[in-house]
């Protein structure tokens, strides 16, 4: 009887002769990955003809064995390996499309030519020094499970081929397919391959993909067999930088944000290129390669297609892709449908009441071709009671549902300085008077209008103005250099108004904050001086409504502020480069690029929706925020004046704001300015597990310094994230410097940081504390009736002040507009990826990094009880007390919806 014998080149298992070379011209390689799914794989061995005798090179194979390799003469032979192929059917892939490609597809199929897969030895042939001939197979379709269709494969293997480094994939298809995962087997342990990608039919793209399986390698560590495919996948990964890219691509390219106006199909969408210019610093964005436009030759025109490389866009994968296909949805129907219901854009609420009304009544939309449509896409916000009611009603915030005048008091403005959704804007004040940086020729007289006998009317029987400085208790919302140089611009848009503004705060004894003073400022313009105001709490009904009034332009301005800066910027914006380079420049076999990927998922996705509806000219940010078409410039003077990547890191945040000190005896080495800060207690303590997690995974890499430095992958990642993806900051001197495992462990950490625990912090609560839009107007569309107002303005004010304070805030339009987007962005998918939950495969196939995870994951349970354990404390009053929502957005899991909790690994939504 004959056992399986060794691979010889002349018998009929060789299925070419070509070199590995001409076999794989730049081959693809996987990038971004989905969650794993599960798999079935089924091997076998069989049996061949005309054995040989061969020597087997050591090492070459798995030491351990379950099989026998050898005939009855003792003899090595070839074995069999069976491999399993599993394929993720789609909405938009080969599987589901009808016509001619389709039943050409089919007809592979039943010839069982699929899919083409050869093996890659790990190592180079011994006596050549080249790499051995790949083994070939066709995989041929055997069955389907609900979604997942399974394909199979049989390849001889001869024991001098050694073990198995890699699998390239030919899609002999006509369309493209989501590969999941390939398994292979044949000795102790099968080898799952994780690919989570999709593969480009032949027909678009003859290249073919190259998957490696979850062991990392370190560049100089790279097996022998593996060099060359490592290099050259980063290479077809980068691209050669011309020509427009095509939808079914993966090449990660920079470009500057030129693509936010549309001045070909109207001039007055012509927008500033932001980035590549002194002017207009920022960020750069994946190149897409569209043509100029012939108005504007530094614009990229508008196309129906957003180009993000393939494996960053998951939305035809049934059920994977909640969020951003509700976003679309909400883009493509919703926001149209509110436009039409709504016919007068600059129509404001009449009475409060009628506010209340979106949340019972709701609002009428157009009917829809098709039943359902609008609870399929909206299922949350639309509460039907019949098929053919189209109202849109919205869901009462939890901040509404707990306390229904908790917009109106104080106490919750100021709270929500620290436990609201733009919880990294709040500033010590340590100095007085509190003064202007901008140039007084063009802007005015720089000081301040908030005297010291105004603070001390208010906290008297407390300090004084000194003590209070001394004493570490005033803080200051400041938002008046960043807009004042923009009121004037903004002025000119029709149904909006701007002013630069100053808030200030004083810290009671019992860590709650009491706002003292909001500062309004308007430039010199329009022949007319500086002018300015301070306004303070009253116990007078006329200075009760200015107060009001100024808290909502206050309002208006630090929404501006968190969705333009806070979010989009220091979390969106700023990852893409991170991003970007990563592909480019990290092989995923290395294992920073393994410990990053999780953390990048989705991101390029609604980055791109964003510059498609969000940010674009006359989208939702430019309609329904105060500074119209010119936010994203002050988005761009936001990261001129304020970004810092060392100051991306939360410890280093909040030293930089004085809202703490380092303090080697305080936990976290830290000593909060003020010990009830919410966002800082508890991200601090999510900094920690995440910096340890960090700390364990590169130490286990990187145990010697030495292999820091000569990381030529890793040191060319850092590189071009500095030069290039913010190029427009790379001579700066505060960038870390790469050059042991700490400077990495801070750096990664960092990025970690901001797209799992900043993000969430930022995202997830908004619909809970802007929902009912009072609470955060979006915009100010009416000046303050002190400033320079007609007789008729004044009396206006005094016999209607609540309906001025309407006027003031957003439209109809904009106000429901805005509401339906945050409810969304606040969504958690039911596919959603938390941080810590679930291990990468290549986490859990080495067993230092897979107790490293457990240790993590167990750490961020804990989290989860330290949260509950503070919002129960009565003493923390900034997250604790009647009407209060307790503070949890950096709890580390949820459930699926709007649950204002859950820190998803990146930013998803």
């Amino acid at each position: 009887m004959l056992k399986p014998h060794v691979y010889h080149p002349h018998t009929t298992t060789t299925t070419t002769t070509k070199t590995l070379a001409s076999l794989l011209h730049k081959p693809f390689s996987h990038g971004t990955a989905l969650a794993f799914l599960p798999f079935n794989a089924c091997f076998s061995l069989g049996k061949t003809a005309k054995p040989f005798k061969a020597r087997v090179v050591p090492n070459k194979i798995k030491a351990a064995v379950d099989v026998n390799l050898t005939d009855d003469d003792g003899i090595l032979t070839d074995y069999t390996v069976k491999g399993v192929v599993t394929v993720k059917q789609t909405v938009g892939g080969f599987l589901s499309n009808l016509g001619l490609s389709r039943g050409l597809d089919d007809i592979q199929d039943l010839l069982g030519k699929s899919i083409l897969l050869e093996l890659v030895s790990r190592e180079l042939d011994p006596k050549t020094g080249q790499e051995k001939e790949t083994i070939k197979a066709y995989a041929h379709r055997v069955k389907q499970k609900g979604d997942d269709v399974t394909y199979e494969a049989e390849f001889k293997v001869g024991q001098d081929f050694g073990e198995i480094g890699a699998v390239v994939v030919e899609n002999e298809h006509h369309k493209e397919m989501f590969l999941v995962e390939i398994v292979l087997d044949g000795l102790t342990d099968p080898i799952t391959i994780s690919c989570n990608s999709w593969v480009h039919s032949k027909f678009d793209n003859p290249q073919k993909r190259v998957f490696f399986p979850p062991k990392s390698y370190l560049p100089s560590q790279t097996p022998s067999g593996l060099k060359r495919l490592r290099k050259e996948e980063l290479q077809t990964l980068r691209g050669n930088g011309v020509g427009e890219r095509k939808s079914f691509e993966r090449i990660y390219d920079y470009d500057v944000y030129n693509d936010l106006g549309d001045p070909d199909s109207d001039l007055n969408k012509k927008r500033a290129v932001l980035g590549g210019n002194k002017q207009f610093p920022y960020p750069r964005r994946c190149r897409t390669g569209r043509p100029r436009c012939e108005s504007d030759p530094e614009s990229e025109t508008k196309s129906n297609m957003f180009y993000v490389p393939r494996d960053e866009c998951f939305s035809e994968v049934k059920q994977l892709t909640f969020s951003a296909k509700t976003v679309y949805s909400v883009f493509h129907a919703v926001v149209p449908a509110l436009q039409t219901a709504i016919v007068d854009k600059d129509l404001g609420f009449p009475y409060f009441t009628a506010i209340d009304q979106l949340f019972n009544e709701g609002v009428d939309l157009p009917p829809q071709e098709g039943n359902n449509l609008w609870r399929e896409i909206l299922p949350r916000l639309l509460k039907a009671i019949s098929d053919s009611d189209n109202a849109l009603r919205f869901e009462i915030p939890e901040t509404m549902e707990r306390d229904k005048f908790f917009w109106f008091r104080d106490e919750e403005f100021a709270r929500q300085t620290l436990s609201g959704i733009n919880p990294c804007a709040l500033q010590l004040v340590t100095e007085w008077p509190l003064k202007s940086k901008l140039d007084p020729a063009i802007y005015g007289p720089p000081e301040s209008v908030i005297t010291k006998e105004m603070v001390e009317q208010q906290i008297r029987g407390f300090c004084s103005l000194e003590e209070a400085l001394k004493q570490k208790k005033l803080f200051v919302l400041d938002y008046h250099d960043l807009f004042l140089p923009y009121v004037k611009k903004v002025r000119q848009l029709p149904g909006t108004t701007l002013y630069g503004s100053r808030t200030l705060f004083f810290l009671n004894p019992d860590e709650t904050l009491r706002p003292l003073a909001i500062e309004l400022t308007r430039p010199p313009m329009d022949g007319k001086p500086q002018w300015k105001e301070a306004y303070r709490p009253s116990w007078h009904s006329s200075g009760v409504w200015l107060w009001r009034l100024a808290k909502a332009h206050v309002l208006a301005h630090d929404s501006g502020y968190h969705q333009l800066i806070s979010h989009w910027l220091r979390t969106h914006c700023c990852t893409e480069p991170y991003i970007i380079a990563t592909n480019r420049q990290l092989s995923e076999m290395h294992p920073i690029y393994r410990l990053l990927h999780p953390h990048f998922r989705y991101t390029m996705e609604i980055n791109a929706l964003a510059r498609e509806y969000l940010i674009n000219a006359d989208g939702i940010i430019e309609t329904s925020f105060s500074p119209g078409k010119y936010s994203m410039e002050i988005c761009s003077v936001a990261y001129d004046l304020l970004w810092r990547f060392d100051h991306e890191a939360l410890p280093a945040d909040l030293i930089s704001r004085g809202m703490a000190v380092e303090d080697p005896d305080a936990p976290h080495g830290l000593r909060l300015t003020i010990k009830d800060y919410p966002f800082a207690n508890d991200g601090l303590v999510l900094w920690d597990i995440l910096k340890e997690w960090v700390s364990d995974y590169v130490n286990h890499y990187y145990p010697e310094a030495s292999l820091v430095e000569s990381d030529e992958e890793l040191q060319a990642w850092w590189t071009e994230i500095r030069t290039v993806g913010h190029g427009d900051k790379k001579d700066e001197p505060w960038w870390p410097v790469l050059k042991t495992p700490q400077d990495l462990i801070q750096i990664v950490t960092t990025i970690a940081w901001v797209t799992s625990g900043h993000h969430a912090s930022v995202n997830f609560g908004q619909y809970t504390y802007a929902g009912y839009f009072p609470s955060r107007p979006t915009i100010a569309r009416k000046n303050m009736p002190t400033e320079e107002a007609t007789e008729r303005d004044w009396e206006f004010f005094m016999n209607k002040p609540e309906v001025l304070l309407l006027l003031c805030f957003p439209s109809q339009i904009q106000a429901t507009t805005v509401m339906a987007i945050l409810d969304v962005l606040s969504n958690h998918s039911p596919d959603e990826e938390y941080l810590g939950e679930k291990s990468e495969l290549a986490w859990a196939k080495d067993p230092v990094i897979k107790a490293a995870f457990e240790k993590f994951n167990g750490r961020l349970m804990e989290l989860e009880g330290i949260i509950d354990e503070r919002n129960a404390n009565k003493d923390l009053r900034n997250r604790n007390g009647a009407g209060i929502v307790p503070y949890e957005f950096l709890k580390p899991f949820s459930e699926p919806g709007v649950t204002g909790k859950g820190v998803p690994y990146s930013i998803s939504i």
